[in-house]
């Protein structure tokens, strides 16, 4: 039986309808739970689902971060600017409300972190705090910025110095995905994670 298809040519759709067809298309995208400090060291909290791993060696991600609608820096992105430190949580599904909370326009000045009543744990190599429950925790410094695209958006390279794993969450020393739980971004209010992984052997 054949399928047939609609085809768009993205040049024809605006910028709204663009970011959507983006976000319902590119899925799952695991999701980069990103705490950062101010230069006046104010703490900040913030999902984004414009992220991804570039490389290992050394460990290296990669978080993309558009810009409010009048042009100015969200609050992680100048945080990154000003400071070059972050740390990067993976979400589990328990924790899946309390992040996309933590998605709210606060003013500057205001920390998500405080504004939810999240405890923390001082991280061994970064000024940002760690979550201190959180199931995975990535201290990270800037390495490189970018802007890219119409907005712009900006683009960071971050590079891993330090992680930290929830014991209760690893099988032979790495997270177990299903016990992970891991949350990731579909299109719209859509989430998934990873309870029901499946395994497919690769080609010898």
């Amino acid at each position: 039986m054949s399928s047939s298809h609609r085809s768009i040519d993205a040049a024809e759709l605006d910028r709204r309808e663009r970011y959507h067809l983006m976000i319902a298309c590119v899925v799952p995208r695991p999701i980069a739970w990103t705490s950062t400090m101010s230069s006046a060291g104010i703490t900040n909290l913030a999902p984004f689902s414009f992220f991804g791993g570039v490389s290992s060696d050394p460990p290296t991600v990669m978080l993309s971060i558009g810009r409010r609608s009048d042009g100015s820096h969200k609050d992680t992105g100048r945080n990154l600017l000003e400071t070059s430190e972050a740390v990067v949580h993976i979400c589990s599904r328990d924790d899946g409300e309390v992040m996309v909370a933590s998605s709210e326009g606060l003013p500057p000045e205001t920390s998500e972190i405080d504004h939810l009543k999240l405890s923390t744990t001082a991280s061994d190599r970064v000024a940002p705090p760690r979550l201190t429950d959180a199931a995975i925790a990535m201290e990270a410094r800037r390495v490189h910025h970018q802007e890219v695209g119409h907005g712009p958006i900006d683009l960071f390279l971050l590079e891993v110095v330090r992680f930290h794993l929830r014991e209760d969450l690893l099988s032979d020393g790495l997270p177990d995905p299903a016990r992970l739980q891991a949350v990731g971004r579909m299109g719209g209010s859509y989430y998934c994670d990873t309870a029901a992984p499946f395994v497919i052997d690769r080609p010898k």
